[in-house]
């Protein structure tokens, strides 16, 4: 069985989430990659030795530049007559191309998945993560999501994968790039910190949140997140966002200021190793899943905490 794996890339690099693809690919058979984009040589060259690669396939046109769904998937629906699989990393672009791909195929994509237990059979959550399904599939062609936090990452070198250039199927004119704003941040991305430092909508404002939580992330090296309800209600931007609707994270350290715990932030983060709540409501849900516990005032724990630190 062979499998073709999205790469995510920033068209210098190959993101981390790529690395549990890999991993989840290799569970069904033979791994190719697929590099997709603009200047890419380098992109490629680093894919090549990502573990258990066996091959890279390369994509290098203007019309793949900016990962555009619309000329991405009729690429991958061509390779796909020569592999079982197509499997994406379940971020906003890997999100972006696999429906359309499984359009294009007549196929029922296989979501967010988070084991594989066998070559049609996969776990993925239900109900905001309370309930595991089994599902299984009889379609002959696989298009699959794969949850980063449940698969351990493929080790990034070692690999000596073949690499071949493939044709373009060029620009289909049905979407346009029309520019980009990328917020830059020295702390960690939150998709792979370690430590991760979240704020909820007990923080008030805006300025409190960069007051109380920023001064704590930094001492620590950590990322910064935020609950749905500090992001709606515009105390940081939307890319801060842990939960159902935002990120899925699993740090080893994960720390939830002022955050109730509502079923959806719990989605997103419930899988970190050691959970820390600071909460004045000794009954929000949060401490139910939290490894530690501070019941007490914010404004008065965190910033002793960061003195301390």
């Amino acid at each position: 069985m062979k499998t073709l794996v999205w790469v995510e890339h920033d068209g210098a690099a190959v993101k981390d989430a790529t690395l549990s693809a890999v991993t989840a690919a290799s569970k069904l058979g033979e791994v190719h990659l697929l590099v997709a984009g603009q200047g890419v040589g380098a992109v490629a060259e680093q894919a090549a030795k990502i573990a258990g690669v066996g091959k890279v396939h390369v994509a290098d046109d203007a019309a793949f530049a900016h990962a555009l769904a619309e000329n991405v998937a009729p690429l991958v629906a061509e390779l796909m007559a020569s592999h079982d699989a197509f499997v994406v990393p379940a971020t906003s672009n890997g999100k972006n191309v696999a429906p359309r791909v499984a359009a294009l195929l007549d196929v029922m994509q296989i979501s967010d998945i988070l084991s594989v237990e066998g070559p049609d059979t996969f776990t993925r959550p239900i109900y905001a993560g309370n309930a595991i399904a089994t599902v299984q599939t009889k379609d002959a062609k696989k298009v699959i999501t794969v949850r980063g936090t449940a698969f351990e990452k493929a080790a990034p070198e070692g690999g000596s994968g073949a690499i071949e250039a493939v044709a373009s199927t060029g620009d289909k004119g049905l979407s346009t790039f029309e520019g980009q704003e990328i917020a830059k941040s020295e702390r960690p991305e939150l998709t792979s910190a370690k430590i991760i430092v979240s704020g909820g909508r007990a923080l008030q404002n805006s300025e409190n949140f960069h007051a109380i939580i920023e001064p704590l992330a930094d001492k620590l090296g950590a990322g910064v997140g935020a609950s749905r309800a500090a992001v709606d209600a515009g105390y940081v931007p939307n890319d801060y966002q842990v939960g159902q609707t935002g990120k899925i994270v699993a740090p080893e350290v994960y720390i939830a200021v002022g955050i109730s715990g509502a079923i959806q932030h719990l989605a997103g983060m419930k899988d970190s190793k050691t959970i820390i709540a600071i909460n004045k409501d000794e009954d929000a849900p949060i401490f139910q899943v939290a490894d530690i516990g501070l019941v007490g005032d914010l404004f008065k724990v965190v910033p002793e905490l960061t003195q301390k630190l």
